[in-house]
């Protein structure tokens, strides 16, 4: 144990942690039941022990250091961890009046929320829930700021990247668990041209495409898969929302590559079909994602235990239901 930690008063930490949430010594002074100058007196020990400045004034708050920047995660988990052990949470869902905020696609949403809306309406009906456009494939931000509860999606790089992490002994804040797997295909109007049969790559390459994009960048998962056959694809609209997809590409030319699952939730079944993609793309992986922060608590479980039974009424029967195509899907070409 070091010098420093032997000296601390673990106090100092609930002071540091509500001067980093509030970013103003009068407000966190009043989220503690403290005074000011008793919460300036904590920081000052805090400094001391720590040989850091941590807090800086910046017009009418503070401005965190580098030094307390990379602190305040880890002083939020165990802060969190500590309260669980010690005063554990019970979540009755049928008295609950919690409101929960989910960070996912539109596709996403519209599979689990009907479901999930029938669970609450039986278990717990004072509970609500506010969904927040999912923009990024990186919501680790968003769960850092508890902006979100849980994100819901594809994030194939921040799953690389907490398994290298883990792998390493490196410190890991986010938690997951898988909600369903599914798979990309191609989208088109029902009487389009490349609808009367199986896709091929020339085809598919010589076709005007639309690409989702959660970022506005013109270049996806698809695209990368196509250079490394040496091919390309020419993109004329780029949209970040499934459903805007889906209503375009029924009234047009123009293909897209969307999640399998979203055709059955579109609407659109008698304007659109699908097909098996001409090359081959991952699985997709809808992960829920949260900070370790909030793995332990009563309420959050049961949440995620929702979008797992949500996820399980959507998905389940759905695997073999790709039956509103004139034609059966085809296996894909590598």
């Amino acid at each position: 144990m070091s010098d420093a930690f032997r000296r601390l008063d673990l106090n100092l930490l609930r002071v540091f942690d509500a001067v980093m949430a509030e970013r103003n010594l009068t407000r966190a002074a009043h989220k503690l039941a403290l005074t000011q100058p008793a919460v300036s007196n904590a920081l000052r020990r805090l400094r001391e022990t720590l040989g850091d400045e941590l807090l800086r004034r910046s017009g009418t708050g503070v401005e965190p250091t580098p030094r307390a920047q990379a602190l305040w995660p880890v002083v939020q988990t165990a802060l969190a961890q500590l309260e669980g052990a010690l005063a554990p949470e019970r979540f009755e869902p049928a008295l609950a009046d919690n409101s929960f905020v989910l960070a996912m696609a539109d596709a996403t949403a519209a599979s689990l929320l009907p479901h999930m809306v029938r669970i609450l309406a039986t278990e717990a009906p004072s509970v609500s829930v506010r969904v927040l456009p999912l923009a990024t494939r990186d919501p680790r931000r968003l769960l850092d700021d508890e902006a979100a509860d849980l994100a819901i999606g594809y994030f194939p790089a921040v799953l690389a990247d907490l398994t290298a992490r883990n792998q390493t002994g490196d410190a890991v804040d986010y938690a997951h668990q898988r909600v369903y797997d599914g798979e990309y295909v191609c989208l088109m109007r029902k009487d389009h041209p490349l609808a009367a049969g199986p896709l091929t790559l020339d085809q598919y390459c010589a076709a005007r495409h639309l690409l989702v994009s959660f970022s506005g960048r013109p270049y996806g998962f698809t695209d990368e898969a196509l250079a490394a056959l040496g091919r390309e694809r020419r993109i004329v609209l780029t949209v970040n929302q499934f459903f805007t997809a889906g209503r375009v590409v029924a009234n047009s030319d123009l293909l897209t590559v969307l999640p399998l699952h979203f055709f059955g939730v579109t609407g659109l079944q008698g304007t659109l079909v699908w097909r098996a993609l001409p090359l081959q793309l991952p699985t997709v992986h809808v992960d829920a994602l949260w900070h370790v922060r909030r793995a332990s608590g009563a309420a959050q479980r049961w949440l995620r235990d929702v979008v797992a039974r949500a996820a399980a009424a959507e998905h389940l029967p759905q695997q073999g239901a790709a039956g509103s195509q004139p034609l059966p899907a085809q296996p894909r070409n590598s």
